[in-house]
């Protein structure tokens, strides 16, 4: 598939594990692995609770915004269906886990630990929705 202007996107691996958060990004929601045994919050997912080691896995809609934590500023090598630089976050959800996501709108100079962002949702096709995270 392709992204505006033709250029290929990278796709994500979509397993048993993750197809949930996939769906969620599909229904404009950013979904977080909760193990229902405990109620820890985990991401990204896995089959089993670190800490109960249960099985039995559910999510939670987080409600999408959170700090920098630490970024880095991709220049090179391209990536395919992206302009660079690309700003890549490690960002703390407020619900208390850390997501690596692609920060749009905010400049290379503009980035800083302890910034406010809030989730958004890029389109691709039909199959693929992407979060994205923008200034708060």
């Amino acid at each position: 598939m392709s992204a505006a202007g033709g250029a290929a996107v990278i796709r994500p691996m979509v397993g048993r594990d993750s197809a949930f958060f996939w769906e969620g990004t599909a229904a404009g929601e950013l979904r977080v692995q909760e193990c229902r045994g405990c109620g820890a919050l985990r991401f990204p997912p896995g089959p089993s609770c670190p800490r109960c080691h249960s099985f039995d896995q559910g999510h939670v809609v987080a409600v999408g915004t959170g700090t920098v934590f630490s970024y880095v500023v991709h220049r090179h090598p391209p990536v395919p269906g992206k302009e660079l630089p690309i700003v890549i976050a490690l960002i703390d959800l407020d619900e208390g886990v850390r997501m690596v996501g692609e920060v749009a709108d905010v400049g290379a100079e503009e980035i800083e630990i302890g910034m406010r962002l809030r989730v958004d949702f890029h389109r691709i096709d039909d199959d693929l929705t992407l979060p994205s995270w923008r200034k708060a």
